[in-house]
Formats: structure tokens, C-alpha cells, sequence
């Protein structure tokens, strides 16, 4: 009975192994909201991650979470570091900032896994509106985080919490008197 018993559980390893390793390391999550505002009165608010953060679905979820800022306020150079419960540990940094049209962030995550993705915020004009897309992509490099993205998948852990984000944005934009100068 044992011996059945461990057969069928090296079967089963083997087979989750399997499936890592044919499973491919890239995954990319996206979402897109259209806002009836310019692209300038959108783009600040992802431009700066103290705007981002008043309404990131991460920190709602987690508000107890440990956040601090380093360089510019914006565009550029602009490092946002986080620790909490919910969130886990990371470090965000725009590396690339197109008023109105594009921001690009680096995300290094740190705990609960190690890893790094790319985010892009892109902008794009329909007349009075303005086309919001969120997405985030990289590679799930190694054996144990491919492993794991078999159980727990980018598009079903932030799919949702981009719309949300996102939302929360439009109601921001629609808001006259909480939207920010630009810089």
C-alpha cells in the first residue's frame, strides 16, 4: 500500500515538473480603461508614485504597508520602496516617462519572491477621451517560479486589481478638484 501510495505521488511530481517545464516563462497581464478626460489630466496621476498611491488597490488592500520615496517626484528616476503584509517587499522605478503617452516601470520584487517585471502605463487620444492601458509582463525565469505560476498565475493575482485601480483612477480624473496641476 505504501509503495503505491509513494508511486503515485512521484507520478504526480513529476508530472507538476513536466508541466512547469512546458509551460512558457512569459506572462503579461493587461487592462485598459477609457476616461472621459485629456491625457494630461490622466497621466499625472501615474507619473508620480505618491499620486498612484492614493489610489494603488495594493496599499487599499494593505494600509498598514511600510512605503517610502526616493529621487525625483516624478518622471524619471522616481523609486517608490514598499514592505507590508499583503504587499510583500519591493521597489518600483520609472525608468521611462513620454508625457502623455507612456510611463515604464521597473518592478523588483523581493518577498515573498524574488523577481523583476516591466510595467507600462500608455495613454492613447479619442478625441475627448483618453485610453488607459495597465500592463505588466515579464518571465517567470527557473524551475520554482514556473512551478509556481501553475498554482498562482499573474493574470488571476493582479488581473483584477488593475481594474480596480483603474476605476478608482477614473473617478479621480472625474473628480475637478482633485486633479493635480501638471508638472
Amino acid at each position: 500500500m505504501l509503495k503505491k501510495i509513494l508511486s503515485g505521488l512521484a507520478v504526480l511530481v513529476i508530472g507538476v515538473i513536466a508541466a512547469a517545464l512546458l509551460k512558457s516563462p512569459d506572462f503579461r497581464v493587461e487592462r485598459s480603461i477609457t476616461i472621459a478626460a485629456p491625457p494630461e489630466a490622466v497621466f499625472v496621476w501615474f507619473n508620480s508614485h505618491k499620486k498612484f498611491n492614493e489610489f494603488n488597490p495594493w496599499l487599499k488592500m494593505d494600509p498598514e504597508a511600510k512605503v517610502e520615496y526616493a529621487g525625483p517626484e516624478t518622471g524619471v528616476g522616481a523609486i517608490s520602496t514598499w514592505e507590508g503584509k499583503m504587499t510583500g517587499k519591493g521597489k518600483a522605478t520609472i525608468t521611462e516617462s513620454k508625457p502623455n503617452e507612456l510611463i515604464r516601470l521597473r518592478m523588483d520584487w523581493l518577498e515573498p519572491m524574488e523577481g523583476v517585471s516591466t510595467v507600462d502605463y500608455l495613454f492613447k487620444t479619442e478625441g475627448s477621451k483618453t485610453t488607459v492601458t495597465w500592463a505588466m509582463y515579464g518571465k517567470n525565469e527557473g524551475l520554482m517560479p514556473k512551478v509556481i505560476s501553475l498554482f498562482m498565475d499573474c493574470e488571476s493575482m493582479c488581473g483584477t486589481e488593475f481594474e480596480k485601480g483603474l476605476a478608482a483612477v477614473a473617478k479621480l480624473v472625474a473628480t475637478p478638484a482633485a486633479t493635480p496641476p501638471a508638472p
